[in-house]
């Protein structure tokens, strides 16, 4: 009778090497907006040098992209449920507004803050139950209430500014520093943690996924998708308003003209940092750094030399060729 002889599998088999590990986090993972942002920030050191590396510049970056990073922290939510929010620079606009009417005749921060953020979520209630309800798509809903939100702020002060002198208020949301890192950069910090948990930790981002990947298998599974997709607009509304009073803050008044073309700029750093458009998936930390990148490069333009034209132009070059290689990847990494 012939013995069996027990082989041994190898251990590479049963424990991937260290190789096989990056390849698989590679191949499951978006790293493009990473490579982007070091090559970019490589290059622009290199052209620019000092005027580019140094601290007050680089901290400068992390003041100017502060606000497109909290609108993309919600917008991962939005593209991750399969929507768009074309809104969101009009109500950033609106929300500074109104916390600068009220802050001008009531001096107080807390009223002024709650407004804002109340008034930025019920026009996110409202572009969901428009979407939910109505039946109208959320581009063409939210398309629609941009140009409505926009021209109410610039009715309601009849386009002029409306200064903002209280100095905690501008402090704690503005231009405050807190152990040497500007107050906005703490707070981009705070609202990504937030959102980081909610979509990988809570049954909320779960949800939001199933409902961008296969709205049907999710309602099948019972999930209620007409709520996912109004909880996320309001998600969105919200932190446009917060984005709102921290552009006001910075800029120590309220303005119509905030947040103009942001929204393209949020959604183009949502994508490059992963997100798929057709939704199902989403990274908090690569819409970020997506907004990030697109900060450094406007800074890089300006430090440049260049002219509006030239930086328009060459902006919406990267936009697209970027986007590009963030789709390309997305679909090899779901191919995979």
């Amino acid at each position: 009778m012939q013995s069996k002889v027990k082989q041994r599998v190898p251990e590479s088999v049963l424990r991937p090497s260290l190789g096989d590990q990056v390849r698989a986090w590679l191949a499951h993972n978006n790293i493009i907006v990473y490579v982007a942002f070091i090559a970019v920030f490589i290059l622009f050191s290199i052209l620019l040098g000092s005027n580019f590396t140094s601290v007050n510049n680089v901290l400068n970056i992390a003041r100017q992209t502060a606000m497109i990073s909290i609108m993309a922290v919600a917008m991962t939510f939005v593209i991750g449920s399969g929507q768009i929010d074309l809104s969101i620079g009009s109500i950033a606009a609106l929300s500074s507004l109104v916390a600068a009417l009220i802050l001008r005749d009531t001096g107080n921060i807390l009223l002024a803050l709650a407004c804002a953020l109340v008034l930025g979520a019920g026009i996110g209630l409202v572009n969901g139950l428009l979407n939910t309800k109505a039946g109208i798509p959320s581009f063409l809903t939210t398309l629609g209430m941009m140009g409505v939100i926009r021209g109410f702020a610039m009715w309601i002060t009849n386009t002029a500014a409306v200064p903002i002198q209280n100095s905690t208020f501008n402090t704690i949301f503005g231009i405050g520093n807190v152990g040497g890192l500007p107050v906005l950069l703490l707070w981009t910090v705070v609202f990504a943690v937030v959102g980081y948990l909610l979509l990988n930790r809570m049954r909320f981002g779960r949800h939001t996924l199933a409902v961008g990947g296969n709205e049907s298998a999710a309602r099948f599974s019972g999930i209620n998708t007409q709520s996912i997709k109004i909880r996320v607009m309001m998600m969105s509304g919200l932190f446009a308003a917060i984005a709102g009073v921290m552009y006001a803050a910075r800029m120590q008044s309220g303005r119509w003209t905030f947040g103009e073309g942001d929204e393209l700029s949020v959604i183009a750093a949502v994508i490059l940092g992963g997100t798929s458009m057709a939704g199902g998936n989403g990274t908090i930390i690569g819409a970020v750094v997506g907004s990030m990148l697109m900060g450094m490069i406007n800074n890089g333009l300006v430090l440049g030399g260049l002219s509006v034209a030239q930086q328009t132009i060459i902006r919406g070059a990267i936009i697209i060729l970027a986007t590009a290689i963030a789709n390309r990847s997305n679909a090899k990494r779901q191919a995979s």
